[in-house]
């Protein structure tokens, strides 16, 4: 039943009608009015008791320090893989990239000046651009401040659950089921724990070139949840699934991350908010069976992870973040002229 419509409606995901009616709806209002109310809304942060956690995550995000010119130039168009844009905000069209991009950096982008430029690179970016640009996901390193984090893609990746099933009360088994790719981390995954006893591991969707006793059915979300321990292993960049696994009460397990999203991936703590093994994979059975013989221990990452997730729940200072981090990124860019 992999692409079925009995498992799309099953799945536990969000409907994407919704977004993308709403996404339309907001298309018809003018985003005058969004730019005349961007001071003031912005303006009652310095009132807000969590002030200074907002500027904390609003410099985590946006790690610029210094003016930087734009390049002089216009990028419509894929390059080395990727799709580059860099234009005036008005020149931005549902058509730039895939629709889901396009509304989730327009709620951000109607409050600002039309004439101002960006630079965006959506999709999986594991590189640092030659110049500050939005993405979704950006390399944990020390030199990633032209990466400039945004809410992106959101309905697939800040998807967050409620579950029903007790940890105690679950399978002692990690369960993997997803795509390979070009995910390193994944093929040797399943090269060496396929068929284990400790581990419910799968392909979903097309063959790859994966041998052919990998491909399995699709599990719901909701199937996920019989099981005390669920892979999030980085594909492209990072687990899209990790989300939604630390708001359950299965643990995530995986390598140290090496990409980051809104989620401030690199500000996870092992063995505090996931279950960390090493990269190559070899010591999964261990720290498996060690934390079904100690349930305590687990409980309460199940409890930090689900403190970690928490912090995203308030949408109005999601919204208010964003736009800060987005004025910042103006402040640093664009020109006085083109400010006013």
């Amino acid at each position: 039943m992999s692409d079925s419509l009995l498992y799309k409606l099953r799945s536990g995901k969000p409907p994407k009608i919704f977004f993308f009616l709403k996404g339309y709806l907001l298309m018809c209002m003018p985003t005058c009015f969004f730019r005349l109310c961007r001071k003031h809304y912005l303006a009652q942060v310095e009132t807000r008791s969590d002030r200074d956690y907002i500027y904390e995550r609003v410099n985590y995000y946006n790690k610029m320090q210094h003016s930087v010119e734009l390049p002089n130039k216009t990028f419509h168009e894929y390059k080395f893989g990727y799709y580059i844009f860099l234009d005036k905000i008005r020149n931005f069209r549902p058509s730039t990239f895939h629709k889901v991009y396009y509304f989730d950096l327009q709620d951000v982008l109607r409050w600002f000046n039309q004439k101002l430029r960006i630079g965006y690179i959506p999709g999986d970016v594991y590189f640092t651009p030659e110049f500050p640009a939005i993405v979704k996901s950006r390399l944990l390193k020390n030199d990633n401040e032209y990466s400039i984090l945004l809410k992106l893609d959101k309905l697939r990746h800040f998807m967050f659950v409620k579950d029903p099933v007790p940890f105690s009360e679950k399978s002692n088994q990690a369960i993997f089921r997803g795509k390979i790719r070009s995910s390193r981390v994944r093929e040797k995954f399943l090269h060496m724990y396929y068929g284990s006893a400790i581990c419910d591991c799968g392909v979903v969707g097309k063959n790859e070139g994966c041998p052919d006793e990998w491909m399995t059915a699709k599990k719901t979300i909701r199937e996920h949840f019989d099981y005390k321990f669920i892979m999030a292993l980085e594909g492209n960049d990072v687990a899209s699934n990790l989300k939604w696994v630390m708001s359950s009460n299965s643990i995530a397990v995986m390598t140290r991350p090496t990409c980051e999203t809104w989620f401030m991936e690199g500000k996870l703590i092992p063995d505090y908010h996931y279950i960390e093994i090493k990269d190559d994979l070899s010591d999964l059975e261990e720290k498996l069976t060690y934390y079904i013989n100690h349930p305590a221990e687990a409980e309460q990452i199940v409890l930090h992870a689900h403190e970690y997730v928490a912090q995203f729940f308030d949408t109005e200072r999601e919204r208010l973040i964003s736009l800060l981090v987005m004025d910042k990124y103006f402040n640093y860019t664009a020109d006085r002229k083109a400010k006013l």
